[in-house]
């Protein structure tokens, strides 16, 4: 297993996907285990890997995420055997360049760059209601990253929203996609869309992917509704799973 180091994050490369562990993640959103079912098929082996990774790292737990083409059949035993649980449902959407429609807002919109990652990372974390400290440091150290282009909304010199856009070869990964509350309905979101789409352009991309909470019956989610109205189209809803180290475990 490869090791990898992401500011406080500890992670492993794992069959394929990736296994990101974070001991102080109160809000168990950091901590999360994607990207199997493709280099190597997901197996009770592979998933007592993820598993024991998280118990070594002492993580208070981790949420796990798998494409539903890439679930085996005997997903059910294996998440009963390990007590891997059910989470939230979320729905990954994609479209070209070309279908993509921009909306607009009066907000201004533009780059985030070293001079603004502080507040860009300030800005993203109370978005999302997510604490600060211990956090707000690592966030801002990715604008660094030349594969993230962190966007932001001003409304007047007021920073309100924010997103990022992540490049890879031909793919854009539209996330972070945060507003303040307060600042909802005007906009931001949709004119932060245009922004990065625009940036994935010109980046060469010719694929948009992006993905977003899955709303409950009768529920709506106003960030589903701008991606599908700027083209954006679901390809699934994935169930994410969550592992907490109280659950039980195979006998050795």
């Amino acid at each position: 297993m490869e090791q990898i180091t992401i500011g406080a994050i500890e992670g492993f490369c794992i069959g394929g996907g990736v296994a990101l562990s974070m001991r102080n993640d109160a809000r168990g959103y950091w901590s999360k285990a994607l990207g199997f079912g493709f280099d190597e098929a997901v197996t009770e082996d592979l998933i007592g890997r993820i598993v024991e990774f998280y118990r070594r790292e002492q993580s208070p737990g981790a949420v796990i995420q798998i494409a539903p083409r890439a679930l085996p059949s005997n997903w059910e035993e294996l998440r009963a055997k390990y007590g891997i649980a059910l989470d939230s449902a979320w729905i990954k959407l994609s479209c070209s360049i070309e279908e993509f429609r921009p909306g607009r807002s009066d907000l201004r919109v533009g780059r985030v760059h070293a001079d603004t990652a502080a507040e860009w990372a300030s800005v993203t974390l109370r978005g999302f209601g997510m604490p600060e400290e211990g956090f707000a440091d690592m966030l801002a150290a990715s604008v660094a990253n030349p594969d993230f282009r962190p966007f932001a909304a001003w409304d007047g010199t007021e920073m309100v929203a924010t997103a990022n856009l992540f490049v890879r070869g031909e793919i854009g990964s539209l996330n972070t996609g945060a507003t303040l509350a307060g600042h909802q309905n005007q906009g931001a979101h949709s004119a932060l869309l245009a922004a990065r789409v625009k940036e994935a352009a010109d980046a060469g991309c010719r694929t948009l992917v992006a993905e977003t909470g899955k709303p409950a019956d009768g529920a709506v989610n106003p960030s589903l509704n701008n991606m599908l109205r700027a083209g954006l189209q679901p390809l699934y809803a994935r169930q994410n799973w969550v592992w907490r180290p109280d659950a039980v475990s195979p006998p050795s």
